[in-house]
């Protein structure tokens, strides 16, 4: 294979990913998610420590932009509870014109949201399965405050959205820089 088939290549793989239509004519791609939709999420980029609506600490979040800018990764490790650790994958689909999250944890969990940036909210959703088979939707709503801190809102519920139960209320405060 010659360079220039491989470059090739993978210009038409990153087109297809973005739905973008190559340009014969152009020999240098744009970045790779540069679009401003993948910056939607930038405030809650940070290392934070995480308090639940009691005031108590929950945990540590370090949240940063991963995979050239393509990607916002969460890396919580929660209060109390040793060894309990988990991630997110959050970013732009530009094919489905939302942001997509994927979150695992040392527990098993997984969870799948997609939404979008609405009034100035972070808001994804998606449904699981419960213990009984029942499908439960789950919104997370992440929100800037003042003074630098982010609320994350975690709400489930078990009618198809006529009512919503609060599984978390976190606000994010950024560490202290050493």
């Amino acid at each position: 294979m010659t360079a220039a088939f491989l470059a090739t290549c993978l210009a038409l793989l990153a087109a297809a990913q973005t739905g973008a239509t190559p340009s014969p004519s152009s020999s240098a791609a744009p970045p790779a998610c540069s679009a401003p939709e993948y910056r939607q999420f930038d405030f809650w980029l940070g290392d934070w420590d995480v308090y639940n609506a009691k005031g108590a600490r929950a945990g540590r979040n370090l949240v940063t932009r991963e995979y050239g800018g393509c990607v916002v990764q969460e890396h919580w490790t929660a209060s109390g509870t040793p060894g309990q650790t988990g991630s997110s994958f959050n970013t732009w689909s530009p094919g489905k014109r939302q942001w997509h999250q994927t979150w695992v944890d040392s527990t098993g969990g997984l969870l799948l949201l997609d939404g979008e940036l609405t009034g100035g909210a972070m808001i994804l959703s998606g449904d699981l399965r419960g213990a009984q088979g029942a499908t439960v939707r789950h919104r997370i709503t992440w929100s800037r405050m003042g003074e630098g801190k982010v609320r994350q809102l975690w709400e489930s519920s078990a009618d198809q959205g006529r009512s919503w139960t609060t599984v978390f209320d976190g606000t994010y405060v950024p560490r202290p820089r050493p």
